[in-house]
């Protein structure tokens, strides 16, 4: 059990965090390894993001302090929590390459650890995400590469309709 010198410290970090932050992510850290965890954290380390498990109650206080209103007594497991610097879109990715990556035991469905992320909540629209948004956004490709999709979707006609141009001058001449 901590101290409350401990609690107190955890708050602390925890407040210090969530004032740098502009959306979390909550995941249910049971039956994880700790190093996997520590793999987690390096890997949004990368990112701009920390990951700390804290006890709800402590969390609510921190969350409260700020003035988000979050019922975490919703999660029935013990939490852990990713801080992120960045929107939600940002480090939803890391977050559910890390959870699919993981081994998936004997017996068990390939989707078991990717329900291990419960939720999120973005902080500068207020807004809160439920787990299978949090993993929607996970699957999507990165900004850039979606960004050069919509390119080739929008340069797709007018190339085609060059080529009808060019082979009509071909055919005139």
């Amino acid at each position: 059990m901590k101290t409350k010198v401990q609690k107190t410290e955890e708050l602390t970090k925890a407040k210090a965090l969530l004032a740098k932050s502009q959306s979390l992510i909550f995941a249910d850290f049971t039956k994880v390894s700790a190093e996997d965890i520590r793999k987690l954290r390096t890997e949004l380390k990368k990112q701009g993001a920390n990951f700390l498990v804290i006890k709800k109650r402590l969390l609510g206080i921190a969350l409260k302090e700020r003035g988000i209103d979050i019922d975490l007594k919703q999660f029935k497991v013990s939490i852990g929590t990713v801080f992120a610097a960045g929107g939600s879109d940002t480090i939803a990715g890391p977050a559910y390459r890390f959870f699919a990556g993981l081994e998936v035991p004997e017996g068990m469905a390939k989707d078991t650890w990717i329900k291990k992320l419960l939720g999120g909540y973005e902080i500068k629209t207020s807004m809160m995400l439920e787990g299978a948004q949090v993993i929607k956004i996970g699957t999507l490709p990165p900004r850039e590469v979606l960004l050069a999709q919509l390119l080739g979707v929008l340069a797709g006609p007018i190339r085609s309709f060059l080529y009808i141009l060019d082979e009509k001058a071909k055919r005139s001449s």
